[in-house]
């Protein structure tokens, strides 16, 4: 009886192991293709965002400033809300230069916090450009605070820059934003990025990373995420000049 009782106990519960398993991998595998249709979303926003800057007449960032540029993130849409206490959050793009062109693109996220006289929310679209090695190894690690690892400045705008883009180029990050709406308040400072790591590792592979995609270029872009890098190149030549 014992025996019996014991091999119907292991049989149930092999069985529902088995169960919890396969119920496990299916929520895993949807996760990981909904984190897909996710960033191949935010890689065609971050392109039509490019896009429109870039477009807009004597009001885009100067060609020069793009073509000394070592990497581009876009961060479509970010949400910046508060009363008296407030905070950002959004999530973007980013692409390098290679030996090859522009990289595949890699995924991360926006946080940062404020403190001020501030009501209201406003949706901004912000564009970074990292200028230099130092700039690009911020970028690649793991997160890094923007004015506090990283110099940033804000970046010049339009044709006529003159001699305002050569100062702004000593930058590690040159910053611009794009705002929509109302909001009353004070510039957000301590702005931190880090690693959209769920994204990446749904476009490219477990253990895929920011340094692999964008500097070590193990991975191609796959074709429905390859929007924003092929936006790049139509604005710059992709290859480093290193």
């Amino acid at each position: 009886m014992k025996s019996r009782i014991t091999l119907r106990t292991l049989s149930f519960v092999g069985l529902f192991c088995a169960v919890t398993m396969i119920g496990q991998t299916g929520i895993a595998q949807e996760r990981s293709s909904r984190d897909f249709r996710d960033a191949a979303k935010q890689s065609s926003k971050a392109s039509m965002v490019f896009k429109e800057i870039m477009d807009a007449p004597d009001k885009g960032i100067p060609r020069g400033v793009i073509d000394s540029a070592e990497c581009v993130a876009v961060f479509p849409s970010v949400i910046k809300a508060g009363f008296i206490v407030g905070g950002r959050g959004g999530r973007g793009v980013a692409s390098c230069r290679t030996a090859a062109g522009w990289s595949a693109p890699a995924f991360f996220d926006l946080k940062g916090g404020s403190f001020g006289l501030q009501i209201g929310a406003q949706s901004t679209d912000f564009v970074l450009l990292f200028m230099n090695a130092k700039g690009l190894d911020r970028l690649i690690g793991d997160k890094f605070e923007i004015g506090g690892e990283g110099s940033v400045a804000a970046g010049p705008v339009g044709r006529q820059a003159g001699a305002s883009t050569d100062i702004r180029l000593d930058a590690e990050i040159l910053s611009y934003s794009r705002s929509k709406g109302l909001f009353a308040g004070l510039e957000l400072k301590g702005v931190v990025i880090s690693q959209d790591k769920d994204d990446i590792e749904a476009v490219y592979g477990r253990g895929a990373d920011a340094r692999g995609v964008l500097k070590d270029s193990k991975f191609a872009a796959p074709a429905e995420v390859n929007a924003f890098p092929t936006r790049l190149a139509r604005y710059s030549p992709g290859k480093s000049k290193v």
